[in-house]
């Protein structure tokens, strides 16, 4: 069984990569993990969907052995349902651990009373955490906002109801559910957290470098960083946060040709994880989206790769940018070829 407390309480501060929908499938938490990610948790997935076996929902579920540390996380407003699709979750698919999803501010799993819905009731907060405590065998931690709102924010005090009801680490996003991923994230409440409970704290929340994640590690004293929307289009985020955590040089991204590489072998893995499925390819789109971000005349490419609908379309824009690139003929580059690729 995964000894959180050994994880979280180590010299070592461990990297999670989030639970994100659309993002976490199999094929990202690995490459994640071979950048640095030491914990890797699944899309947030429907405990009512689970109960019902509906077939989808439990294609989420899937993970690989190379994955371990694993986490399977959770959501719904019903605490039976909840303790139920916990089990079915260990005993089917066996991960090391389940976290609940008290923080997803999406208006489709709020309105079930999901998520950061939740949050309005700190009684139901508690209940859902006890029921899926005493459902499984495993460690079972939560992920929380600040609050639903301003009126209810109070993280050191969903942080303790949490810990009473037996959930072994928190993971805080410290902006409300009324803020959605506006402003800035109030790191601040990770320390006030991380002072008023006993389990480990794992921070999450603008983390968009690697030094960003020392400076939250020096800033709140958290036990672990879990990054989100950092990691979309460069999983190695990872090896620049383990570097500046461990006091090393960050290394610098990836070259235009290493990123490319990258990105064909994602893109491959996800084919295959979706066994061929017609719409694998659009729904890697986002992605494509990503990796190109920040490149000379990227819109344009964007543009063109939204489009593709076949691997080898996808090889064939990203081949003819990169000869463009070496050539330094996009538009805004200097008329000479580029010392590196």
């Amino acid at each position: 069984m995964l000894d959180l407390t050994k994880l979280l309480c180590g010299a070592r501060t461990p990297l999670y990569l989030a639970p994100q929908a659309g993002v976490s499938e199999s094929p990202f938490r690995r490459l994640c993990r071979r950048y640095g990610a030491d914990v890797v948790v699944s899309e947030f997935v429907s405990a009512e969907g689970i109960c019902q076996g509906n077939q989808r929902t439990l294609d989420y579920l899937r993970f690989e052995e190379d994955e371990r540390p694993f986490g399977v996380q959770i959501f719904g407003g019903e605490p039976e349902r909840m303790a139920e699709a916990a089990r079915f979750v260990h005993d089917t698919f066996g991960p090391d651990f389940i976290d609940i999803n008290f923080g997803c501010p999406v208006k489709k799993v709020v309105k079930r009373n999901g998520g950061s819905g939740c949050l309005r009731d700190l009684g139901l907060v508690e209940s859902i955490t006890r029921a899926v405590v005493a459902a499984v065998p495993v460690p079972v931690t939560v992920k929380i906002r600040s609050g639903f709102n301003e009126a209810t924010r109070d993280p050191a005090g969903i942080g303790r109801v949490c810990e009473e009801a037996g959930a072994q680490a928190i993971t805080l996003h410290p902006r409300t559910r009324a803020e959605m991923y506006s402003g800035e994230a109030r790191w601040e409440e990770i320390a006030e957290l991380k002072g008023a409970v006993t389990i480990p704290v794992i921070g999450n929340g603008d983390i968009r470098t690697g030094e960003d994640a020392l400076r939250m590690k020096e800033e709140t004293g958290c036990d672990g960083i879990m990054i989100a929307r950092g990691s979309h289009g460069g999983p190695w985020i990872f090896r620049q946060a383990r570097a500046a955590l461990d006091g090393l040089p960050v290394p610098p991204d990836p070259t235009v040709e290493e990123r490319f590489r990258i990105c064909i072998e994602h893109a491959e893995n996800a084919i295959a994880w979706a066994k061929g499925s017609e719409r694998a390819i659009i729904d890697f789109r986002k992605h494509l989206g990503w990796y190109t971000k920040g490149l000379p005349a990227g819109r344009e490419l964007r543009q063109e790769l939204f489009q593709v609908e076949t691997l080898e379309d996808i090889r064939a824009r990203l081949e003819a940018y990169r000869e463009q690139y070496r050539a330094g003929s996009l538009p805004g580059m200097e008329r000479e070829v580029p010392a590196a690729v």
